[in-house]
């Protein structure tokens, strides 16, 4: 078993000791992402990105990796298949070449 089988397993039981299935859609999922993403926010708004409690910042991103991982699990995805093809992708559009210390978007370099 491979340590994101691991975490979706575990969630999913923590989830289903619950009941919770019947609130785990896609629609929901995504949105759950995006809500923790804000609180993740949160964390660091009006202070210098170092400033941000370490703790919070920690549980918030449990958060959001905890909901991806079930919206992920919920579509059939392997988590290290799409973030593996995503790098690649983003490769094929930021070659080093062009983006090595630039912040500009593909299209931009």
């Amino acid at each position: 078993m491979t340590e994101f089988e691991e975490i979706i397993d575990a969630l999913i039981k923590f989830r289903d000791e619950r009941d919770w299935k019947q609130f785990h859609n896609p629609k929901d999922l995504a949105l759950a992402i995006s809500i923790e993403s804000g609180e993740l926010l949160e964390s660091f708004l009006w202070k210098a990105h170092d400033e941000a409690k370490k703790e919070k910042v920690k549980e918030e991103l449990a958060d959001v990796l905890a909901y991806a991982f079930l919206l992920a699990e919920k579509y059939g995805f392997n988590v290290k298949d799409i973030v593996l093809e995503k790098i690649k992708q983003n490769a094929e559009k930021y070659p080093v070449s062009k983006a090595k210390g630039s912040a500009s978007k593909y299209n931009e370099l």
